[in-house]
């Protein structure tokens, strides 16, 4: 038997990291093409446009959800004038006009500002669409007195002619309890729609927890049906942990979905390729 002496252990070593590395590395995203009857939807947390680097840069955000191919992205830890760490900027209008969307955003803070006659100082969720918005709206979601305020933005998108109901929100990080609190309310205010479902959230929970738990029994989680890997968006440098998602309504078909390495802020984005009813399948 031949054998192997010190360098070429360390060879075959490396040859066997990469082969790993190559197994476990999550196919990249290609953009589907836009059609009737499909939507790419994207949910991410952008820590108000700063990245790992601890540099403010909206660019950077938009450059992500332009090469994503998303025509419908929620947002989290959106600033709308909020302070001096992101520039007083109202980050929501920013980026619609930089990617050439419509927005809606739903303030969850809302202080007065530093100095009379100017714009409140707002912190929250906001919705970007390459579709029209034709109606939209904000609950605030139940908390405990010293917890930070969440809440469920709320859209009616029509997408080529059929109305979409789209939510993002972004749960309370350190109190289960009050996850599932906030949980039952947004279940609540879904309740049985009209029209197709979808929610983009941090939802600060993984998905073994009653949280996911409860959301998933009404809903369909995008990754779990077309997701390859563990779908883990943080921290996005390493990320360990799944906490960001797009749910849908039964009657929406996720056809893929990926979550995009990304430094633009300490989550990853992620990103799923819906088919509405009706939809005919593309061709293979």
């Amino acid at each position: 038997m031949r054998r192997v002496g010190r360098a070429g252990s360390i060879g075959l070593a490396l040859v066997a990291l990469v082969v790993l590395a190559s197994c476990a590395a999550p196919a990249p995203w290609t953009p589907p093409q836009p059609s009737p009857g499909s939507l790419t939807v994207m949910s991410f947390n952008i820590r108000h446009g700063v990245g790992t680097d601890n540099l403010l840069d909206l660019d950077r955000i938009a450059r992500v959800i332009t090469t994503s191919g998303a025509e419908l992205v929620g947002l989290q830890e959106v600033d709308r004038h909020f302070g001096a760490r992101s520039n007083f900027v109202d980050q929501a209008t920013y980026l619609a006009g930089v990617l050439g969307m419509d927005v809606a955003f739903g303030a969850n803070l809302d202080l007065d500002p530093l100095a009379p006659g100017q714009p409140r100082r707002q912190y929250g969720n906001a919705i970007l669409t390459r579709h029209r918005i034709t109606a939209q709206d904000n609950t605030l979601l139940p908390r405990l007195a010293t917890s930070e305020q969440r809440g469920l933005l709320h859209v009616t998108v029509d997408v080529h002619g059929t109305p979409v109901e789209a939510y993002a929100t972004h749960l309370q990080v350190d109190s289960p309890a009050e996850r599932s609190q906030q949980v039952a309310a947004i279940l609540g205010i879904i309740g049985t729609p009209d029209a197709s479902v979808v929610l983009l959230g941090d939802l600060n929970a993984t998905p073994d927890t009653p949280e996911v738990a409860a959301m998933v029994d009404q809903l369909t989680d995008a990754w779990a049906a077309a997701g390859v890997g563990d779908g883990n968006t943080f921290s996005s440098q390493t990320p360990t942990t799944r906490i960001d998602y797009v749910l849908t309504s039964r009657d929406v078909t996720a056809r893929a979905a990926a979550v995009i390495a990304s430094d633009a802020s300490d989550h990853r984005p992620v990103v799923a390729s819906l088919a509405l009813p009706g939809s005919v399948p593309p061709s293979a």
